[in-house]
């Protein structure tokens, strides 16, 4: 199957990330605290400089972890310093509900490349376009998946949001936190720009177009493999 949308690959384990930037699908990275405590960083900044040492020529995205707006500010700009390929990820609120969009629109205006994250509805799009659209541009990252948990179609809110963005050309939607395989579908379909995935979901990739009736057989015979194998008796 061919896709126009770009895939990046969302992780904080080297060895996973080294994994795909093998891949040639793969046109970036991202990953946030969350990931990195998962998979055992210790020194946020030290990590970061090695995988940036390793990959300088795709896009990838570290986030701030400050709650304080000044603090992030600064946070951001230490970031941005890394490399030409970072994209500072800055959380469209902190936890007391306080916007970001002014920090997001002063750093900018600094030249900085922001990935605003945790968005997830369109209100929360259209207020961070105007500040983010005056500077170098780029990413409003929808969390897709979790508005999705929550009981609602995204379908319709990231369809919307690829409208909103034809008047922003320098700000692309990153379909986040998608659960299945088929999701990469649903972004392609309705001109996402980019889904980010963990790398469970896109070593699947190959099977998307699989034929069904030989998919169906290949389950079959996992099954019985795998009876054989335990030595299974009745």
């Amino acid at each position: 199957m061919n896709l126009k949308v770009k895939l990046f690959a969302d992780g904080a384990d080297k060895a996973g990330i080294l994994e795909m930037y093998e891949n040639p699908k793969i046109s970036g990275f991202t990953t946030n605290p969350t990931l990195m405590k998962a998979a055992g960083i210790k020194n946020y900044k030290e990590f970061a400089v090695e995988i940036l040492s390793l990959i300088n020529d795709k896009p990838i995205s570290f986030e701030v972890f400050s709650d304080n707006f000044s603090i992030m500010k600064i946070q951001a700009l230490n970031i941005a310093s890394w490399g030409r390929n970072v994209n500072v990820k800055i959380p469209i609120t902190n936890t007391k509900a306080e916007s970001s969009v002014e920090l997001i629109e002063h750093l900018s205006n600094e030249g900085v490349r922001i990935n605003v994250t945790a968005i997830m509805t369109i209100d929360q799009v259209k207020n961070v376009l105007p500040g983010l659209s005056k500077g170098p541009g780029g990413y409003v990252s929808v969390f897709a998946g979790r508005i999705a948990d929550a009981g609602i179609d995204p379908l319709p809110i990231m369809s919307e949001v690829v409208n909103i963005l034809r008047d922003y050309p320098t700000v692309k939607l990153i379909w986040a936190s998608p659960r299945e395989l088929f999701n990469v579908v649903q972004a392609d379909t309705i001109g996402c720009h980019i889904i980010t995935a963990t790398n469970n979901i896109l070593r699947k990739l190959p099977i998307l177009g699989k034929d069904l009736t030989q998919f169906s057989l290949e389950t079959v015979k996992m099954f019985y493999d795998d009876a054989l194998a335990a030595n299974f008796r009745l």
